[in-house]
């Protein structure tokens, strides 16, 4: 009888414990919020992938993406707290820090994902544009917030470009005042505005696309950023979900068409064939570049960015000098293995 109650006693204080270990296991699911430098598109399936394959929650994180409206919107809802990770463009994260010089919470880079910017100058070939050279004198068109177009002095200064005017617009009418002719060249995403003048009726063989990677412009794109509460408290958090992103995006990029999917389950309306497009621009032009390649995926070159920091410095003529050591923290990053998510170069 005794013998009897004491298995009964332990199998409960056993079955206690396994709930009671359970229970704490999943209350150490870190949750993250991380937000997108714009809206679901194409290439926000490198994220969507591992929250939809569950490999963030395997990694013991819970992650809620949402839509974002601008990489300038992105980093300052991560300083502000709002938001513990998100997706932006390096030059933005740059110019907060620069003209931001006592916030309290200035978020940094912890892994690079465009590895070059997908900044570009389009222009249509029956303007007779060319070359950059040809852009002397031209009137170019783009929202006051766009990155090219923060970035065009840089740009500008490689390639010997002079007495251009600007003209701005809503991001909707950039493509239209192209086809339009109300200007003679605009700067955006190449892999966004490509799509949009071929949805307004111009034939791929008709667009000029000069890429600032492909003109003299090394700059970084768009990074994962994080704040420095998160780096500090909990950088296994961070590491773990960079890890389980890398594994998702290795997916993304091998199969493209098939990561769509999970694009489309978060907003229903996009075109797929459209999106599948876009996705394979971007993983093209900027994710598996040849300068990604080189420097391996996720990492920078220490040189490379601090020219970028004093070129943004000077061409967005911001309140103090970036100052490169503040930008970003490559401590969270996962291994050589871990990071080794490039197909081999198309010969």
């Amino acid at each position: 009888m005794h013998k009897r109650h004491f298995l009964k006693t332990t199998s409960a204080v056993l079955a206690l414990t396994g709930l009671l270990a359970a229970g704490v296991a999943h209350a150490q699911n870190k949750a993250i919020k991380f937000q997108l430098d714009w809206r679901f598109e194409g290439p926000s399936a490198l994220f969507l992938q591992p929250a939809a394959k569950g490999y963030f929650k395997d990694a013991g994180l819970d992650v809620t993406i949402d839509a974002g409206n601008g990489s300038g919107a992105t980093v300052t809802r991560v300083a502000s707290g709002t938001y513990d990770m998100g997706f932006a463009d390096m030059a933005a994260l740059m110019e907060f820090h620069a003209n931001n010089p006592d916030a309290p919470n200035k978020p940094v880079a912890v892994m690079m994902v465009y590895n070059n910017s997908p900044a570009a100058v389009l222009a249509l070939k029956k303007s007779g544009i060319k070359t950059p050279a040809d852009l002397s004198g031209k009137k170019l068109g783009a929202p006051v917030f766009d990155s090219g177009r923060k970035a065009f002095p840089i740009f500008e200064k490689a390639n010997g470009v002079s007495n251009v005017t600007w003209t701005a617009m809503d991001p909707p009418l950039r493509e239209t005042m192209l086809v339009r002719g109300d200007v003679d060249a605009i700067t955006g995403f190449s892999f966004t505005s490509i799509l949009n003048l071929e949805a307004r009726g111009v034939a791929n063989a008709d667009i000029v696309v000069m890429p600032f990677a492909d003109n003299g412009v090394k700059l970084y794109g768009n990074a994962i950023i994080a704040s420095p509460k998160m780096l500090k408290e909990n950088p296994a958090a961070v590491k773990a979900f960079l890890a389980a992103f890398a594994k998702g995006a290795k997916e993304v990029i091998a199969n493209p068409e098939a990561a769509i999917a999970v694009v489309k389950e978060r907003d229903g309306i996009i075109n797929t064939a459209l999106e599948t497009r876009r996705l394979k621009l971007a993983i093209d032009s900027v994710v598996a570049s040849p300068d990604a390649r080189r420097e391996g995926f996720g990492r920078i070159n220490d040189g490379r960015m601090a020219l970028m920091a004093s070129q943004v410095s000077d061409a967005y003529k911001t309140k103090t000098r970036v100052d490169v050591k503040a930008v970003w923290d490559g401590s969270a990053m996962p291994d050589a293995a871990v990071l080794d998510i490039l197909p081999k170069a198309k010969k």
